[in-house]
């Protein structure tokens, strides 16, 4: 049990985009109602957005965040969730079958966002409306004013533009359980036509295409190359959604999931630039990896909901340990591609399969996941430096030769700092790393970060809200060559190991 990781300053994947740690916010079960907006709560604003939540989210420091869906938009009618809100109407929401009050709506949102300190993220409806709404809608949001939908906006109560930059053309379109699903040949027509006129209204705008719905969809990857083939010149991003659950109760299997992760990024690229070849492209398709997470602790809870009720308790997952574990190896996986991911939404931000969650009317408090998310926001800005990993491995149900270690590490030139984010996937026995840094010059030991339990179901609930925290007693020295570090990697562990350079 040795493992070893070898990286160099001049050696680098890419440059991280901040916005590969976003976030999710669909009106969905909690996220909306209860969660990030609840009028009357002792910590809410005058808008009725809650202020222990958002100091919470700001703990994060999460870039951009994706609204209104999710399964959601497929259905939406923008237009309800603007305006006086004594005049939204109350609709039948079919995706999650519950009503929704359009008590908050786009406006709201964008304040929310200026509030929290993110950038919207905005879906348009390509399952029940098409390219009159989606360019409608960026006519509102973005132009500055004298044209009837403008000056809509203005007349709402915002003289400026939204000035929303970020697009996504739809969602899981591919999906059998979505409004208006389609093929990819219907999907790659309306994408393309929908993203010319959204652009004509605001040429300075990012589309996101959708891809197929998961990695185990019959549907891919020949989805993903017909809909590029009908749409690449148009768009500008693809859209990954992957969620994992431990059904089988093997933990060890569990904790292998993020290899095909690896492999379902790969297998994306790959299609990309086949296409880009065949269309003799110069122009490069890169990845938003716009919903990702463990889903299934709250499967069952969800097949016994009432239907037609407004913000049901839905999707509220209670993460444990080994469930953080996994988020920090599903946040390494797209580190090793942060030439090519450029943008990631954690599926969602608060109560519905989230970091955060809240009692209505009470506290909130931080989830087991919330902190690998955390770490790596806060410190994995930077360059991402090729890791070269030796490692002792195991053989598991679904894969064959996994590493006990899962490692990257970041470069931040302009802090002059080195973070190092491993997982010992072992679940009974420390791991022994070394960290060759000695392409770096000098340099000294900020701290080690570790996020352990001796449970790997422990979990973090309003009862005990710190069961499962991270500290900083973590071992790790630098090694008396001074070229490296030494530590040993607690069974079942995530670990941030921060150095200062000079």
């Amino acid at each position: 049990m040795q493992a070893k990781l070898i990286v160099d300053k001049d050696f680098t994947i890419g440059e991280v985009d901040k916005r590969i740690y976003g976030s999710f916010i669909e009106h969905l079960g909690r996220a909306v109602y209860g969660g990030i907006y609840e009028p009357g709560h002792p910590s809410a604003d005058e808008q009725g957005f809650r202020g222990d939540v958002m100091e919470l989210i700001r703990g994060i420091d999460v870039p951009i965040v994706r609204y209104p869906g999710g399964n959601f938009v497929s259905g939406y009618n923008w237009e309800d969730g603007v305006g006086p809100v004594e005049l939204r109407p109350r609709r039948l929401e079919l995706a999650w079958r519950t009503v929704e009050p359009n008590l908050f709506g786009l406006g709201e949102f964008v304040d929310w966002c200026r509030k929290a300190g993110t950038a919207p993220m905005m879906a348009v409806n390509l399952g029940t409306r098409g390219p009159e709404e989606a360019r409608q809608l960026v006519e509102y949001s973005n132009h500055p004013s004298g044209t009837y939908w403008s000056d809509l906006r203005v007349q709402h109560g915002y003289k400026a533009p939204h000035a929303i930059k970020t697009w996504c053309l739809g969602n899981e379109m591919d999906g059998p359980w979505q409004i208006g699903a389609k093929t990819a040949e219907e999907y790659g027509r309306i994408a393309a036509e929908t993203a010319k006129v959204m652009k004509w209204v605001d040429p300075s705008i990012e589309l996101v295409a959708c891809g197929s719905s998961a990695l185990g969809m019959p549907t891919f990857p020949e989805w993903e190359r017909t809909v590029l083939d009908l749409s690449y010149n148009e768009v500008d991003y693809i859209s990954l959604h992957q969620y994992y659950g431990n059904r089988d109760k093997d933990s060890a299997n569990f904790l292998a999931q993020s290899m095909g992760m690896d492999a379902f990024i790969g297998s994306v690229i790959a299609t990309c630039d086949y296409i880009q070849a065949k269309k003799r492209s110069k122009k490069k398709l890169h990845l938003s990896f716009d919903e990702w997470n463990v889903w299934y602790h709250s499967n069952e809870a969800d097949s016994r909901i009432e239907p037609w009720s407004v913000a049901p308790p839905q999707l509220e997952d209670v993460y444990n340990h080994e469930d953080a574990l996994l988020v920090g190896s599903m946040l390494i996986s797209m580190l090793k591609r942060a030439d090519r991911v450029k943008m990631a939404c954690m599926a969602q931000l608060v109560n519905v399969i989230a970091p955060i969650m809240t009692e209505t009317g009470g506290g909130a408090w931080k989830q087991t996941i919330y902190y690998p998310y955390m770490h790596t926001s806060i410190f994995g800005r930077g360059t991402v430096l090729v890791p070269l990993v030796e490692s002792p491995k195991y053989d598991a149900k679904d894969y064959t030769d996994v590493p006990y270690l899962d490692a990257i590490a970041v470069h931040n030139a302009e802090a002059g700092e080195v973070t190092v984010f491993a997982v010992n996937r072992h679940l009974s026995e420390s791991l022994p790393l070394s960290v060759d840094l000695r392409s770096f010059g000098s340099f000294r030991l900020i701290e080690h970060i570790v996020l352990e339990s001796d449970d790997l179901k422990a979990a973090n609930t309003k009862a005990a809200p710190d069961r499962v925290a991270p500290h900083t007693r973590g071992n790790a020295v630098v090694e008396s060559s001074g070229s490296g570090l030494a530590a040993s990697l607690g069974k079942a562990s995530w670990n941030v190991i921060r150095v200062k350079l000079g």
